[in-house]
């Protein structure tokens, strides 16, 4: 079925005001951070169980995803469904357990059932709510206000913007969590060791470089043209430039020969240096995947030299050789 231009005109207007709406709910939670948002962030920090988060329906998945990105940050999490937590599941909460409650109309009645017994157990509890004068948030130790002004849905029914904020909240409180650790990227790849993530910073340039006899290698008095057959043989585009103590001096990269054969016609009676790059991009053996990559797309370079302490190059990387690795 096609829809008329009038038709697909008021979709596309419908998609704005829903995103603008969104937005401003988003954008108002900004006044909603205060000393009780910095409560829950330092009673999170001294939790030394896990975190528990309940919600019911949509809140629940709203849930679901905050536990996950809990835990992918270092905060022990799981989700907790309430009408589950009344059948048997509430044996998942421990002492030294907190909770996090999500409601929009903070008296969701399976949530205020299992509050009487998370209380028994000694379980603090913080809520995520959009009604700060509810039950849920009397029965509360800290409560975060997610209210919002209205729905995106046209009868201000369906949760569309109440669950974004709810959403973003969450997020708030993981990243401050992560922040407070004091976690690095190297931390979080532990946490994701499959994927680019932790390709990228679980692994160091010692482990994808080029060495020994791979990598290209001219001193500063070699003819051009061998410098030329070992750029070629070496298929890494470019080739180090070495002093007579091998440490490394400069670097010349095919462009930087095409470019000379365009602009100049007596090419073969130069040598190496003069027509190297001086100070070429290079980094020390023992720095990640990421840091190399950084460099690389920093500097808008395809290679790459890896140098020990004395600046004597021990490996190459090529961009291609990442790409293919699944690095980049």
């Amino acid at each position: 079925m096609v829809l008329e231009n009038g038709n697909s005109e008021m979709s596309i207007q419908k998609a704005k005001e829903v995103i603008r709406i969104e937005a401003q709910a988003i954008q108002a939670l900004i006044s909603h951070v205060d000393e009780h948002f910095q409560k829950a962030v330092d009673m999170l920090l001294n939790c030394k169980g896990r975190v528990i988060i309940t919600g019911m329906g949509k809140s629940g998945i709203i849930a679901q995803k905050i536990a996950s990105t809990l835990t992918s940050t270092g905060s022990a999490a799981l989700f907790l469904h309430p009408a589950e937590g009344l059948h048997g599941d509430l044996g998942a909460v421990l002492k030294d357990d907190i909770v996090i409650c999500i409601s929009k109309s903070g008296n969701t009645e399976e949530i205020l059932r299992l509050i009487p017994l998370f209380r028994r157990q000694g379980v603090p509890i913080i809520s995520i709510l959009g009604n700060i004068d509810s039950m849920i948030a009397k029965q509360s130790d800290v409560v975060l206000n997610v209210r919002v002004k209205e729905e995106a849905c046209p009868y201000d029914l369906v949760p569309t913007s109440s669950t974004t904020a709810a959403l973003v909240m969450g997020d708030a409180l993981a990243m401050a969590l992560f922040q407070e650790r004091g976690l690095s990227a190297e931390d979080f790849a532990q946490l994701h060791p499959g994927g680019d993530i932790g390709k990228r910073f679980l692994f160091y340039v010692d482990d994808v470089m080029r060495t020994g006899e791979d990598v290209a290698t001219v001193e500063e008095e070699t003819p051009l043209s061998r410098a030329v057959l070992e750029i070629t043989s070496k298929r890494l585009g470019a080739t180090c430039v070495l002093n007579r103590e091998k440490q490394l001096v400069g670097i010349i990269t095919d462009g930087d020969l095409r470019r000379l054969v365009e602009h100049k016609h007596d090419i073969w009676d130069l040598k190496a240096k003069d027509v190297m790059h001086q100070n070429p991009i290079c980094v020390q053996s023992g720095v990640l995947v990421a840091e190399a990559l950084h460099v690389m797309e920093a500097h808008s370079v395809n290679q790459l030299i890896i140098t020990d302490q004395e600046k004597k190059p021990v490996g190459m990387v090529h961009l291609h050789d990442l790409l293919k690795a699944g690095f980049a």
